[in-house]
């Protein structure tokens, strides 16, 4: 039914546990996989005549914001490995992640966006979170939203 599946993750504990639901749900399908993480634009300095000795530069904040993806996406990648899938990682940048999402869903020819209804986005997402809620209203692919029960280690 599915060929290609676009899994998000935001690197939080939730977002882990969404992600490797994704991968059993893609095995389930015999589909491919495509595990995204959205890193947030470089922000420059307000002040670019008095940058920080400490302020990363563009190259070095892209580079660490690389090795962060690599790092969040990795046990979503090493479980796909052990179902046997076909699968890749993208970092991608935007302050937009729900259009980033989209996008990247888009020019990848997904099947299918899986995501959590909950990320790191703070209180404020009682029902659903706010990035889910905006790709679900950008988006005319299907997205599979993945609702945890109960709090990862609980």
């Amino acid at each position: 039914m599915y060929r290609k599946i676009l899994i998000t993750t935001d690197g939080s504990a939730v977002s882990q546990h969404t992600a490797c639901a994704g991968v059993k749900f893609a095995q389930q399908m015999g589909a491919e996989v495509l595990v995204l993480f959205v890193a947030p634009e470089y922000q420059y300095p307000v002040y670019v005549e008095i940058v920080p000795p400490a302020y990363p530069s563009e190259v070095e904040y892209i580079e660490q914001m690389q090795r962060m993806g690599q790092e969040t996406m990795g046990s979503v990648l090493r479980s796909a490995q052990e179902c046997g899938l076909k699968h890749t990682c993208l970092t991608a940048f935007s302050d937009a992640a729900a259009l980033k999402i989209v996008d990247v869903a888009e020019q990848q020819d997904c099947d299918l966006i899986f995501m959590g209804s909950h990320g790191r986005s703070g209180w404020g997402q009682l029902l659903l979170g706010s990035v889910t809620n905006k790709v679900l209203s950008q988006t005319s692919k299907p997205v599979l939203v993945h609702r945890l029960i109960r709090e990862p280690g609980s």
